[in-house]
């Protein structure tokens, strides 16, 4: 399969990584990331998950934060919710890109962690989240998988049990007169390989050859980077990713740093490989050496702290002509 010409990234950081951070982050910082954002060319930013505070202390300010930000035109501003009442809430903001997800799990044992529900328990509440879109006049363009390459509880998830489960939202969408925009496969425990990634992804491209794939990838055990390549190569043109490599689930138990794929160093890939991205990527190390200030400890991304090529070989260039 041909890689993608061009891909876009959904940007995470500002959810992902501070709902994980150990010590509370400043509203007022975590706006001023999301705003330093909004100017790297990113066409979609993840601002908060609408989460109790008692699961998630890091999300307790979801509401201020929103309402704080700037948002800057031809960026889409979402939010994260599990439930009815997280949607009610992103709704009543009056200032979110309010798009809907029929999200499923491929592991129950994490489900029960992350949910405490079961697997058939979160299919049926999928119910009542598509009633209260339909009720909002909110647009359903998702499926989501959470767990879809492994589970640090079950472990690996056969690509058998993604197509059960993709199946399975599909039918639940033939219900309701849902049309999918596309899919994504999330790597919520960094279980994923290249192998694996391409075995997941060609496997649904076989059955759905027409339903675009997007990718959310954890870098637990260094895979990230090389996952998106996997996935480049099958020709996934979505992304999710975290500035600087923040973020991780709060409920995967990992031994080890549990951030996403990091935005810059994706973006560097794609430079360097010709794939357009639309991002500034100077910029948007800029922005993940603020992100690093604010968490107040080193963040995994590389490309931040080694700079890009394009501007070292603009230096070289031009001192060969002075």
């Amino acid at each position: 399969m041909d890689m993608p010409k061009s891909i876009r990234i959904n940007e995470e950081g500002p959810r992902e990584g501070f709902q994980i951070e150990k010590g509370p982050i400043p509203t007022a910082s975590k706006i001023a990331l999301i705003d330093s954002l909004s100017l790297t060319g990113l066409k979609q930013i993840q601002t908060v998950s609408f989460v109790p505070p008692r699961n998630v202390p890091g999300m307790a300010d979801a509401d201020e934060v929103v309402q704080g930000f700037t948002r800057h035109p031809g960026v889409a501003y979402t939010a994260l919710w599990l439930n009815e009442r997280g949607l009610q809430r992103a709704i009543a903001t009056q200032k979110l890109d309010i798009k809907g997800t029929i999200t499923l799990c491929a592991s129950e044992p994490f489900l029960l962690r992350n949910q405490k529900r079961t697997l058939d328990e979160n299919l049926q509440a999928q119910h009542g989240i598509i009633k209260m879109y339909q009720d909002n006049q909110v647009p359903i363009v998702r499926a989501g998988l959470m767990a879809a390459f492994g589970c640090n509880f079950e472990g690996d998830i056969p690509p058998s049990k993604v197509l059960e489960m993709v199946d399975t939202m599909h039918q639940l969408a033939d219900q309701y007169g849902i049309q999918f925009q596309f899919l994504s496969l999330a790597d919520t425990m960094a279980w994923a390989t290249p192998l694996s990634i391409k075995r997941v992804v060609g496997a649904v491209r076989e059955r759905y050859p027409e339903l675009p794939v997007s990718l959310h990838l954890h870098d637990t055990r260094g895979m990230g980077i090389a996952n998106a390549y996997a996935g480049l190569e099958m020709g996934v043109a979505i992304f999710d990713g975290a500035v600087g490599g923040l973020g991780g689930c709060p409920f995967a138990k990992h031994q080890g740093a549990a951030g996403n794929v990091c935005t810059e160093d994706l973006v560097f890939m794609c430079d360097e490989m010709g794939i357009e991205t639309g991002i500034d990527l100077d910029a948007l190390i800029e922005s993940a050496k603020l992100a690093e200030e604010i968490v107040g400890h080193p963040i995994p991304g590389t490309v931040m702290k080694g700079g890009s090529l394009k501007r070292l070989r603009e230096n070289i260039q031009q001192a060969r002509q002075a």
